[in-house]
């Protein structure tokens, strides 16, 4: 098996993909945070402290998209066409599914894994003040579509 971001003498190298065809695509990623019950109720009721948790953590995470490159080392600089982030307060937590499309070289499966990371990552720092001990787990990517790979999507029950 090639493993196509190393070079012979094994050091790390980005990828030349220019020769791959321009064509849609889009990626996909879920994840959740997960926090106590007071935290929750008072994400409900719009009184953390320190304002709009919810709307805070979806620009993040729309900002993240567009900055992948800058975090992760070997990720083309892609144009990020488009950018959903939705959150949904459940039970136990948050619920956080981000889709990236583009029309480029390569996929967007970084893009979409850093929006629902730093998404993440903003709520825990919005909602920390209420609950220390928040925990972001599961992410991951759920869905793609597009390039010489195709469709794909994670089997999950």
């Amino acid at each position: 098996m090639d493993l196509t971001h190393l070079r012979h003498d094994g050091s790390a190298h980005m990828i030349d993909v220019s020769d791959k065809a321009v064509t849609a695509r889009s990626a996909t990623a879920r994840g959740r945070v997960l926090m106590a019950t007071h935290a929750v109720q008072a994400l409900r009721e719009g009184t953390v402290p320190k304002g709009d948790a919810l709307g805070v953590a979806r620009v993040a995470g729309l900002q993240a998209a567009k900055r992948t490159p800058d975090l992760v080392p070997l990720a083309h600089p892609v144009a990020v066409h488009a950018a959903e982030v939705d959150l949904e307060v459940t039970g136990d937590g948050v619920e956080i599914t981000a889709t990236v499309r583009t029309a480029d070289r390569t996929g967007v499966e970084m893009e979409a894994l850093t929006c629902v990371s730093v998404a993440a990552l903003a709520l825990v720092d919005m909602v920390k003040a209420v609950d220390r001990e928040s925990i972001i787990s599961d992410v991951r990517i759920t869905a793609k579509s597009g390039g010489r790979s195709g469709d794909w999507v994670r089997g999950e029950s």
